[in-house]
């Protein structure tokens, strides 16, 4: 009993974690649109330059728009113990280990708790509910 517990403690922290980081990743998308349009106004005689800024802009801004979007659903589908979003926030905390250090420390710390047995029966016990 006291195991569930700790793993629950575990699960919300991760929850929290994916949520909070999407919050502040949506931030990050839109600084990086605004400010690649703000380069953009910069080189205004230069064309090639233009659509090169316009084409970074928009990607990186939108992949992080992405991501940062699936860990709150995910982070939020924790909370209630779903299972697709104990799958989700794996994939998503995958994807974050490749952002050395904090997003590597994060996304080890999720998979970890995620993978644990506890973990796993306390999402196939809420979904039988």
């Amino acid at each position: 009993m006291e195991k569930n517990r700790n793993m629950k403690q575990h699960v919300s922290f991760v929850g929290a974690l994916h949520i909070g980081f999407g919050v502040l990743g949506l931030a990050g998308a839109m600084a990086i649109f605004f400010g690649f349009q703000f380069l953009f106004e910069l080189v205004e005689h230069e064309p090639i330059a233009q659509k090169v800024l316009s084409y970074v802009g928009t990607t990186v801004a939108l992949i992080l728009l992405f991501f940062s979007t699936l860990g709150i659903i995910g982070g939020a589908g924790l909370f209630s113990y779903r299972s697709w979003a104990r799958i989700l926030v794996m994939i998503v905390s995958a994807m974050n280990c490749l952002n050395v250090p904090v997003g590597t420390a994060k996304g080890v710390y999720s998979i970890w708790v995620l993978m644990q047995p506890e973990t796993i029966e306390l999402f196939e016990n809420s979904n039988q509910s």
